[in-house]
């Protein structure tokens, strides 16, 4: 599909549920709206997620090339935002950027406080540094097109060592005057007045070691919009969404939770609560297993049982997580629910349970559940414990 101002066409596409609220998504300067392929799947769980290409990238038309008039003239981060805005329509939603993108995020964020749910900045900045270097990368690339970037863009991108290799793909399909074009947008942009009018709740991502855009670029992002959060992803340079995946999908998924429209959907309060609680006791890797898991089909399953389960139950006061780690047990034991018994034996020892004690529990099950459900719940705990 695409999407046509006066002067811009953007190609984009639509992921996710029909009735789901919706998340717009900008890619970086050199690359397609894939970028965001590590976090789509959890966020297409809860959310209808709009993905763009800029002009020349991807499936978007390039920018005629010539004087600088028309097209190049008319090339700017709002010129950007107002592109994207023809997307959206005029419904509430979500949107979020990395870089290039994340600009063009914030200028929509300031644009339509009234409209915007939530914001989601990746790896940007307000003003992304003087202007001389990104006019001389575009005339660069004018010269030599986008492959003479080729040898510094996986520094910029990735820390030493990381495989980007399908990320580092994506420049070889670029327009080259487009590419320019959108340099010379950067090179004019400076957002750093209007970050007051932005009241959509945020999220700053920033990558520990991005040179693109480092993390004092970040911090004035995170000390100009009132109120936002700023997540400092550790060994990540500039593209953290890909080579951190794990830890900024999970940023990304909680902040996200908080502004979710949907009534189905559990409060800030409950839903915050219980993922905490959630992580506290099954661990970072299983619940982000679960995250990305999630399908439309099983979402309202997954907000069910992080509010009621793990916020209504678990963070009950009338017991102790040790006392709740032995009454699961013997629960789990009784159904027969062995997949889910080695989930809580690792929890359990998490909740302070030593093996001795988690042994205990077991044998007591031999005689209130029966021999034949506490000897498979024995054989299960044993390879759990023996895994540490």
């Amino acid at each position: 599909m695409t999407s046509q101002t006066s002067h811009l066409t953007l190609h984009h596409r639509l992921d996710g549920p029909g009735d789901g609220p919706l998340l717009v998504l900008g890619p970086s300067l050199g690359t397609t709206m894939d970028v965001w392929r590590p976090q789509l799947a959890a966020l297409t769980a809860t959310w209808r997620v709009l993905r763009y290409d800029l002009p020349g990238h991807g499936g978007s038309p390039p920018i005629a090339a010539g004087p600088p008039s028309a097209a190049r003239a008319a090339l700017t981060i709002d010129a950007l935002a107002r592109a994207v805005l023809d997307l959206v329509g005029e419904e509430r939603f979500a949107v979020g950027g990395i870089s290039l993108g994340g600009g063009i995020a914030t200028a929509i964020a300031a644009r339509e406080p009234d409209r915007v749910r939530g914001l989601v900045l990746c790896c940007t900045a307000a003003r992304f540094g003087e202007p001389g270097p990104w006019l001389e990368r575009a005339a660069v690339v004018r010269d030599g097109g986008v492959g003479a970037l080729a040898p510094t863009l996986a520094s910029r991108w990735f820390t030493p060592g990381f495989d980007g290799g399908w990320v580092l793909d994506m420049p070889a399909g670029v327009d080259a005057e487009s590419y320019a074009a959108c340099c010379e947008a950067l090179a004019a942009c400076d957002l750093t007045g209007r970050l007051g009018a932005i009241t959509a709740p945020t999220l700053v991502v920033a990558g520990a070691r991005d040179p693109a855009t480092p993390l004092d670029q970040a911090l004035v992002l995170a000390g100009g919009i009132p109120d936002a959060r700023l997540s400092v992803v550790p060994h990540a340079a500039h593209l953290a969404n890909v080579e951190r995946a794990d830890a900024v999908t999970r940023a990304i998924t909680d902040h996200l939770a908080r502004v979710a429209p949907d009534d189905r959907l559990p409060s800030e309060e409950s839903w915050a609560a219980g993922m905490r609680t959630r992580r506290e006791v099954l661990g970072d890797a299983h619940v982000d297993r679960a995250v990305a898991a999630t399908t439309g089909f099983t979402r309202d399953f997954q907000h069910l049982i992080t509010r009621y389960a793990w916020d209504e139950i678990w963070n009950r006061p009338g017991l102790d997580r040790r006392a709740r780690s032995c009454v699961t047990l013997t629960a789990l034991v009784a159904g027969g629910h062995l997949e889910e018994l080695a989930v809580h034996v690792r929890a359990a020892l998490r909740n302070g349970l030593t093996p001795g004690e988690i042994s205990e529990v077991l044998l007591q099950t031999a005689i209130y559940c029966g021999v034949p459900a506490a000897n498979a719940a024995f054989a299960v705990a044993g390879r759990v414990v023996a895994e540490g």
